[in-house]
């Protein structure tokens, strides 16, 4: 063979071999990428627990809205509840909150509270009155910047002997997989520790790389509930609202219950410890004696039932409730985030069918301080407005509608609401976050209902000096590139919502 048909041999071989080694990349890349987006999850998540009705059930809400001179007032109860329960816990305290800092904004702003100093200094608190009485603290990796900052309430909060539990978002499935079968097999490796030189996108302190490489896949322990002991027994609560300065001001709502369902929402976050920090000696509190099954509720029963949802089992309630609707009933959603197509098909379908909906929604246009291309609320508000589904927007003024609500009121008397830490998006529905929503059904005139639709009513029609909402003229979206652009990042997760 001549030197140069050597040559050419040899190049050949090389570009041969090149192209094996990358087709086997790529296979691994997409092997990894798919199995991560449908792999188990772990036990106990993605819980429908039964519907249960021995305890009583209290319907919360922060309110926000402009007064007649413009200015941003508010009426808040959730947190002052939350501290309450915490204050007078005697045998046990679970809490469980995706935001726990007092990044991107500061708590001194004459609309913001500081609240994560609040709920942090309660659990201190509590725990040095109580020395013995389990505190625990399950919270999200966003809270360092998933190891690049430090927490300065995380770290009293341990030094005060509550455990804090930082999720392990890695068994986790991957909502952004473009991203994350990458990230798994070049990153995830390094780790990460405090210090670093890159902008912080959620607040001032400069981060390491491996945090904004953490950051991008997307996915989080998004959670808010509280589990905690009163005189009258073991308490729930599930809620939308964070210990976060920032949000201080958002608009949002809360539920607590009693009685079994309360312990159901405790085996739900037990689930989250089981993965996250399994070496955790997790107390058992005693169970109170309640029916395990579910049982069917005449047409013509007058108690109140609690379910709590989690995960996946949010969205197939949700689609229930809607599947439910006939005729002449109404149905009413308070939403921060709306995009998952099943969601948005089913209440067209709704509609439809003659079902009475209305959609109050966030326009997204802002977000600590940033502003937001009005993605995906205002493509989606476009679609529904086009069917004939009355749409309002929220009258933000930097603080965000942070609700996650949705109403039946049927015609034999009866309704169901389901509400919690959800926003109605793939990301949030589709079994890739953490969530824990609860459905409430009662007669219409339980004061529950009365109380979840009273929220609705009057922040859909405003009331005499306080502006909550805005006609859907207001935030108007008629771009197609727009939608599209909204269709394209919930089916790839190439988003933040």
């Amino acid at each position: 063979m001549t030197r140069s048909g050597w040559r050419q041999w040899t190049a050949k071989r090389c570009r041969r071999i090149g192209l094996l080694v990358l087709a086997l990349l790529v296979c691994v890349y997409s092997g990894v990428a798919v199995y991560h987006t449908i792999k188990p999850l772990p036990d106990g998540l993605n819980a429908a627990m039964p519907s249960r009705s021995d305890g009583e059930v209290r319907f919360l809400a922060d309110y926000t809205w402009l007064d007649e001179e413009g200015r941003r007032q508010m009426d808040h109860e959730i947190f002052d509840r939350i501290l309450a329960l915490i204050d007078g816990a005697e045998r046990l305290i679970v809490l469980d909150m995706f935001l726990f800092n007092d990044f991107a904004g500061a708590s001194d702003d004459a609309d913001l509270r500081p609240l994560s100093a609040e709920v942090a200094d309660a659990l201190i608190q509590r725990k040095e009155q109580r020395p013995d009485m389990p505190v625990i603290l399950i919270t999200d990796p966003i809270n360092t910047l998933y190891g690049g900052i430090e927490n300065d309430h995380l770290q009293r909060l341990e030094a005060a002997g509550v455990d804090v539990i930082v999720t392990r978002l890695t068994a986790l499935r991957d909502s952004n997989p473009i991203w994350s079968g990458l990230w798994r097999l070049c990153c995830q490796w390094f780790g990460n520790s405090p210090g670093g030189w890159l902008p912080n996108p959620v607040g001032d302190e400069p981060v390491p790389m491996r945090s904004i490489l953490a950051l991008l896949n997307f996915k989080a322990n998004h959670r808010k509930t509280l589990f905690a002991d009163t005189p009258a027994g073991w308490i729930g609560l599930v809620t939308s609202g964070n210990p976060h300065d920032a949000s201080s001001a958002h608009g949002n709502i809360a539920v607590e219950f009693s009685g079994q369902a309360a312990l159901d929402l405790l085996a739900t976050e037990r689930a989250v410890a089981r993965f996250s920090r399994p070496e955790l000696d997790w107390p058992e509190p005693d169970q109170p004696l309640a029916a395990a099954e579910e049982e069917p509720v005449p047409a013509n029963a007058s108690d109140t039932r609690v379910q709590v949802l989690t995960e996946e089992a949010v969205l197939e309630g949700i689609l229930t409730l809607l599947e439910r609707s006939r005729a002449g009933e109404s149905v009413d959603l308070a939403i921060f985030y709306l995009s998952q197509r099943d969601t948005v098909e089913a209440l067209l379908a709704a509609h439809q069918r003659g079902v009475r909906v209305r959609v109050l929604m966030d326009p997204n246009e802002g977000a600590f301080g940033r502003e937001k291309a009005g993605v995906p609320n205002q493509p989606v508000a476009h679609e529904l407005h086009q069917a004939g589904i009355p749409v309002r927007w929220c009258n933000t003024r930097g603080e965000q509608c942070h609700s996650k609500f949705i109403l039946h009121r049927g015609n034999d008397g009866r309704g169901e609401f389901i509400a919690g830490s959800a926003n109605f998006t793939r990301r949030n529905l589709d079994n890739y976050n953490l969530e824990t929503s609860v459905s409430v059904r009662a007669a219409l005139d339980a004061p529950v209902m009365e109380e979840a639709a009273g929220y609705f009513d009057g922040r859909w029609h405003n009331r005499p000096g306080q502006e909550f909402s805005l006609p859907y003229s207001e935030y108007e979206e008629e771009s197609r590139l727009r939608y599209w652009q909204y269709r394209f990042m919930e089916a790839t997760g190439l988003s933040t919502f």
